[in-house]
């Protein structure tokens, strides 16, 4: 491909690949995007690049050579009651007609730049996992298109990663969670992945290495486990929730590690969903209950400050494209597996594995490999297409939250924290301990007191967080896999 590499986005929101891909000398080409402020976010940050509009007008201008090829193609389309036989026979389904033309560009693209004597474009596709669940099979159909086959491929059920060898692309999927790449933010995305006959997205997509990052993890898990005080001693540890911190001179208290996943609707749906019970979507600022403010979510995705306060802008459009938008790093991660495979693929240095994986029957007589976790391919090397990359990195919420900048409507009322808990006894579900706690107090109006009642009542809760976790205990100590998400 050379050393220039280009890339053309769609679906492009505030340009998380821009970000991503910089760091690398990636060159973006054009974007494209329609949404009102995210293509003011656009135009403030890269005025320079075109921002073309419309995803549905790119196959033809890139026939007729309006827009440049690019070497990597990349953006994440709704993947709705998307039909492979319909899309053949020329049928239109309004819900998955972007997923169709997401691959009718990838083809463009490609057409031109065979034209021009150059190898086809390396697809980058991001979605959320449940279209792994999708009742019409809609990733059958999509991975199919983009492979080349002209019928969906069938199978039971698709596992979280993947490899498929198609007539014209070669194809992986991952599901990768961005809390293991310096975000406290449990975001679970699916990535695919995938280039011409002689592009092997495996070898960038997995990883090939000498230990099993999820047993290592879970083993881990178990140590910490075991290590938890006798809660029955009459010798307790002193008291010490490192859920609780200071920071600018305001007290911060958080009720788990990292966050659940940002929504586009935080901005007006956020006190009546999951997050309302485990409190992974609020913080306690000065013992008030609020939300995270837009600059928090930009920090929570990996953006810079501030990135979308631009002219124009008010709170629920921010929190409405942070929320669409993708985890900067696991992004970044892949631009630099794929910077680092054309150093590869000049020394033809792959691993092969496989052989050691057994091919999964299908429809299309393709060759399907269906993956989960680690495999291990030899005697000393295993394969990871988990969500957890060989390197984990864990990010920490004290660096997320920002000290006296969040404005009084971000704050649950007295009158919001009653209503969640009316709705929590009438629901008969289970809420973070402390964070009823706290909501109780607001509730009634009062302030909150460090009373010996208090303490005793909180001791075990307490004792179970030292152990550096901060989920709901009784998954803490049933259920060792919920720290791998």
């Amino acid at each position: 491909m050379g050393k220039d590499i280009t890339f053309g986005s769609v679906c492009s929101g505030i340009e998380a690949s821009q970000l991503a891909f910089s760091p690398y000398g990636f060159k973006q080409l054009w974007s494209s995007e329609i949404a009102e402020f995210p293509s003011k976010v656009l135009e403030h940050h890269f005025p320079d690049i075109p921002n073309v509009g419309d995803m549905i007008n790119i196959p033809n201008s890139i026939l007729n050579r309006e827009f440049e090829a690019p070497d990597i193609f990349c953006g994440g389309t709704p993947c709705q009651a998307f039909s492979l036989a319909g899309w053949k026979n020329g049928l239109a389904d309004e819900r998955g007609q972007l997923t169709m033309t997401f691959i009718e560009i990838a083809n463009a693209i490609d057409k031109i730049r065979l034209e021009d004597r150059k190898e086809k474009s390396i697809v980058l596709w991001e979605n959320v996992e449940g279209v792994l669940n999708d009742r019409t099979n809609a990733f059958g159909n999509f991975i199919a298109g983009l492979a080349g086959f002209d019928e969906e491929i069938k199978i039971g059920k698709w596992t979280k990663s993947g490899y498929l060898e198609g007539k014209d692309r070669n194809v992986a999927w991952r599901v990768i969670d961005a809390k293991y790449f310096g975000l406290p933010h449990q975001r679970k995305r699916l990535y695919v992945l995938a280039g011409g006959k002689d592009f092997k997205p495996d070898q960038v997509l997995f990883e090939f290495d000498n230990k099993d990052i999820v047993k290592e993890i879970k083993l881990k898990a178990k140590k910490s486990a075991s290590n938890l005080p006798d809660l029955f001693s009459p010798n307790l540890p002193e008291e010490k929730d490192e859920n609780v911190f200071h920071k600018g001179g305001s007290k911060f208290q958080v009720f788990r590690e990292y966050t659940d996943c940002l929504y586009a609707a935080y901005g007006t749906k956020w006190n009546g969903n999951a997050a309302a019970y485990n409190g992974s979507l609020y913080v306690a600022e000065n013992d008030k209950i609020r939300r995270f403010t837009p600059l928090e979510c930009e920090r929570l995705m990996g953006f810079p400050d501030n990135y979308t306060k631009v002219n124009g802008n008010s709170h629920t459009n921010r929190f409405q494209a942070v929320g669409n938008s993708w985890a900067v790093p696991v992004v970044k991660w892949i631009g630099s597996k794929i910077s680092e495979f054309m150093d590869k693929k000049t020394k033809n240095e792959f691993t092969e594995w496989q052989k050691a994986v057994q091919p999964k029957k299908n429809n299309n007589n393709a060759l399907l490999y269906l993956l989960e976790g680690t495999n291990q391919i030899s005697q000393t090397e295993f394969l990871n297409s988990s969500n957890i990359p060989n390197n984990p990195i864990y990010g920490d919420l004290k660096d997320i939250v920002e000290p006296n900048h969040a404005l009084d409507k971000f704050y649950l009322s007295a009158k919001a924290c009653a209503g969640i808990l009316r709705r929590k006894e009438e629901r008969n579900m289970k809420m973070n301990s402390e964070l009823e706690y706290l909501m109780t107090i607001i509730s009634k109006g009062e302030n909150k007191s460090n009373t010996k009642e208090k303490k005793e009542s909180q001791h075990v809760t307490l004792c179970i967080s030292n152990s550096g976790f901060s989920d709901k205990k009784e998954s803490i100590l049933v259920n060792q896999s919920s720290v791998l998400g």
